[in-house]
């Protein structure tokens, strides 16, 4: 499968599950996406996204998204919508 690479994780809040992705493509409610980085490599669907506490269904280049992750990430992992 292909992959974009739609931006990087700039922070992981661990006790709620929830990562802030730094954006340089869109990013939708439903699009599949792959986190990867130097220990971390895992797929999953996007189930939503929340801009400075309110939730929205697309998230625009240049915004700065949570999402909540199914697995660990850090700072500094990639974040890739598959196609």
């Amino acid at each position: 499968m292909a992959e974009e690479r739609i931006g990087t994780i700039d922070h992981y809040f661990a006790r709620i599950g929830v990562a802030g992705i730094a954006l340089t493509a869109p990013l939708r409610v439903g699009d599949r996406i792959h986190v990867r980085g130097h220990t971390t490599d895992f797929e999953q669907t996007v189930d939503s996204i929340q801009i400075e506490h309110e939730s929205v269904q697309e998230a625009k280049r240049g915004a700065s998204a949570g999402i909540m992750v199914s697995e660990r990430c850090r700072e500094g992992d990639e974040v890739y919508r598959v196609t």
